[in-house]
């Protein structure tokens, strides 16, 4: 972790500043998904919700799996009202169903995907309906623990960026790529800071 933070001073002396701000570290992990179907499940249930409520109904569409053990064969066969129940929307359990679909018929191979690089795992996972780059991102950094991400469609990134560089209005695209082209290859990293800055009172 010494490293990381090193690059970053390094290289990002605003960044830096944020870090130090924190009263532990200890959210600063990436680690790899030992079940990536589940993985998938909780980023298409949570798309466009806060955490929290993600979690809630998350926790909620678990105990519909005995021993809360996801299959793409219980998945396919538990009734949309019931997925519904638990509080997604009719989209979400079209898609958790078409997920459950091209898992059961192999068009999507959870097995082998971790051998992929970042573009061809997108490509494979955008096969699946309702899942798009925001969803591929989320589950590059937090089922295959891939260190050097950034997500320009996710709006707390956009908003922290705007925060910690003090933007007076939100900054184009070509700007966040500027400050974040320096993170490499610790992006992923980058975002946790990035999202957990909204837990701490940065200075004015």
């Amino acid at each position: 972790m010494k490293h990381i933070i090193s690059h970053f001073k390094k290289v990002d002396p605003v960044l830096h500043k944020t870090i130090l701000q924190f009263k532990s570290l200890d959210f600063l992990t990436i680690s790899k998904s030992n079940d990536y179907l589940r993985s998938l499940c909780r980023e298409i249930i949570g798309q466009q919700l806060s955490g929290k409520v993600a979690h809630v109904i998350f926790e909620r569409f678990l105990k519909l799996f005995p021993e809360k053990k996801i299959t793409a064969e219980k998945l396919f066969k538990i009734p949309d009202i019931k997925l519904r129940s638990v509080g997604m929307s009719w989209s979400k359990v079209g898609f958790l169903k078409d997920l459950a679909k091209k898992v059961m018929n192999k068009k999507l191979d959870l097995k082998t995907i971790d051998r992929l690089d970042n573009k061809q795992v997108a490509k494979n996972l955008t096969m699946v309906k309702g899942i798009g780059p925001w969803t591929c991102e989320m589950f590059l950094m937090f089922a295959l623990g891939r260190e050097d991400l950034f997500s320009h469609g996710d709006y707390g990134l956009r908003k922290a960026i705007k925060n910690i560089y003090k933007f007076k209005k939100d900054p184009t695209k070509k700007q966040i790529e500027k400050i974040t082209a320096k993170w490499s290859p610790y992006r992923t990293y980058a975002c946790l800071i990035l999202w957990e800055s909204f837990d701490i009172k940065l200075p004015v």
